[in-house]
C-alpha cells in the first residue's frame, strides 16, 4: 500500500503567494462586477440590479458560511481525514465577515428603496384604512417588518461572523504554541456554533429569500436553501484544492481525501434533490392556491426551462457522473462537476430570486453575467488573499499525521 514512502519530501511551511495571474483576474472581474452595477442603474434597470446583487451577496455568503460549517464539522467529529486541508475552509471562513456586511447594505438598500422586498414593504399593506391594505401581510407584520428584518440578519451574519474569527485565531494559535489546548477550545466553540447555525439558518433563508414572495411559505424551504449552501460551499472548497494541487501546492493531499470530499458532493447533491422534491410534491399534490402560487410562477414559459435545467444540473449530472468510485478520484472529472454544479447553484437561487422580484421585468445579459463574474473576483480575490496569510499546512494540528496516511 505504500502511497506514502516520501513523507519527508513535504514542505508543511510552503506559503502559498497570492500574485500574478489570480491577482489579476480577480481584480479585472471585480472591475466588470463595478461596471454591471452600474450599467444596470444608468440603463433604469434598479430592480433588476438590486435582485442580482441580493443574489450573488447571499450565494457568496452562503458558500463562506459553509466553509465555516465544515471547518466546525470537522472539529466536533473529531476528523482526521481533513487535518491537512483545513486551511482552505478557513479562508473561506475569512471571507464570512467582508460578505455577511455586502449582504446587510444590499437588502437595506433594497428595502429603503423598495426594490427588493415589496410584497410586504409598500406602503399601506398592514394599514386597515388603506386601499392597498393586506390582511395576510398584516397578519405578518409582527415579524415582517424593516427593523426586525435589519436586526435579524445583522445578529445572525454577526455571530456567524464571530465564529469565524474565533475558530481561525485557535488555528493560528496552534501553529504557534502547538499542544491540545486550542484544539480543545476549536471543538467547544465548534459545537456551540454547529447549534447556533442549525437553528437560525432556516430563518435567515426564510428572511433573505422566501420572504421575497411573502404570501406564499413553505416549511422546508430552510432546509432546502441549507441543503443549496453546502453543497456550493464543497464545491467550492474542492475546486479550490484542485486548483492549487496543479499550480504545484498541497502535495500531501492525494486522491483518497479528493474521494471523500467526491463522496460529499455525490450524498449532499441527492439530499438536495431530496429536500426540493419532498417540497415541490407536497406542494403539488395538496393543490392549494395559496401554496401553488410559488410554483405556477415558476411554470410559465419565460421561467420552464430554467425549472427543468436546474434539476439535470444539480441533480442527474454528479449522480451520473461521480457514481463510480474512480471517477471521484479523478481531480479533473471532480473539477468540472465543481464547476457545472457551481452554476447550477447560481442558477438555483436565480430560480428562487427573480419571479418574486423582477415579476415581468425579466432579462439576460450583461447586468446577470457581470454581476456574478464581479461576485467570483471579490470572493477569489478575498479568499486566496487569505489563504496567503499562513501556512497551507496546519503543522502542530493533532490528526495532520492520520490524514497524511489516509486511504480509503
Amino acid at each position: 500500500m505504500g502511497t506514502h514512502n516520501h513523507n519527508h519530501s513535504h514542505n508543511y511551511s510552503e506559503y502559498f503567494k497570492f500574485s500574478g495571474k489570480p491577482k489579476i483576474w480577480s481584480l479585472i472581474a471585480i472591475l466588470i462586477g463595478f461596471l454591471s452595477v452600474g450599467y444596470g442603474f444608468l440603463t433604469d434597470h434598479a430592480e433588476r440590479t438590486f435582485a442580482n446583487l441580493l443574489l450573488m451577496s447571499y450565494y457568496v455568503t452562503c458558500v463562506a458560511a459553509a466553509g465555516l460549517f465544515f471547518l466546525a464539522l470537522q472539529y466536533v467529529a473529531q476528523a482526521g481525514w481533513s487535518a491537512g486541508l483545513l486551511r482552505i475552509p478557513q479562508a473561506f471562513a475569512k471571507v464570512l465577515p467582508v460578505a455577511a456586511l455586502l449582504l446587510i447594505i444590499i437588502c437595506a438598500g433594497g428595502l429603503f428603496t423598495h426594490n427588493l422586498y415589496h410584497h410586504w414593504n409598500a406602503e399601506g399593506l398592514s394599514d386597515p384604512n388603506s386601499p392597498h391594505f393586506d390582511s395576510i401581510i398584516a397578519n405578518k407584520a409582527v415579524f415582517l417588518n424593516v427593523p426586525f428584518f435589519l436586526t435579524r440578519l445583522v445578529v445572525f451574519l454577526g455571530l456567524y461572523s464571530i465564529f469565524s474569527f474565533l475558530l481561525t485565531k485557535f488555528s493560528a494559535n496552534e501553529d504557534l504554541e502547538g499542544g491540545l489546548s486550542s484544539y480543545k477550545k476549536s471543538i467547544k466553540w465548534s459545537a456551540i456554533f454547529l447549534i447556533i447555525f442549525g437553528f437560525t439558518t432556516p430563518i435567515w433563508a426564510f428572511d433573505t429569500i422566501m420572504s421575497l414572495e411573502a404570501h406564499w411559505f413553505s416549511t422546508m424551504f430552510g432546509w432546502y436553501n441549507f441543503a443549496a449552501m453546502w453543497v456550493s460551499g464543497l464545491c467550492a472548497i474542492t475546486l479550490t484544492i484542485i486548483l492549487l494541487k496543479k499550480s504545484g501546492h498541497l502535495s500531501w493531499i492525494n486522491e483518497n481525501h479528493l474521494h471523500d470530499l467526491g463522496k460529499f458532493i455525490f450524498a449532499f447533491s441527492i439530499f438536495w434533490t431530496y429536500v426540493w422534491f419532498a417540497q415541490f410534491l407536497l406542494i403539488y399534490y395538496a393543490n392549494m392556491p395559496e401554496e401553488t402560487v410559488y410554483f405556477y410562477k415558476r411554470w410559465e414559459p419565460e421561467y420552464l426551462p430554467w425549472f427543468w435545467l436546474n434539476i439535470f444540473m444539480n441533480f442527474l449530472s454528479p449522480l451520473l457522473i461521480l457514481m463510480t468510485r474512480d471517477a471521484k478520484r479523478r481531480s479533473k472529472t471532480l473539477m468540472y462537476v465543481c464547476i457545472l454544479l457551481l452554476a447550477g447553484h447560481w442558477l438555483d437561487y436565480y430560480m428562487m430570486i427573480m419571479p418574486g422580484t423582477v415579476e415581468g421585468h425579466r432579462g439576460f445579459g450583461i447586468i446577470e453575467i457581470g454581476i456574478a463574474i464581479g461576485f467570483v473576483g471579490l470572493f477569489t480575490f478575498l479568499m486566496l488573499y487569505q489563504l496567503s496569510k499562513k501556512a497551507l499546512a496546519p503543522i502542530h494540528h493533532p490528526f495532520l499525521e492520520e490524514s497524511l496516511h489516509h486511504q480509503i
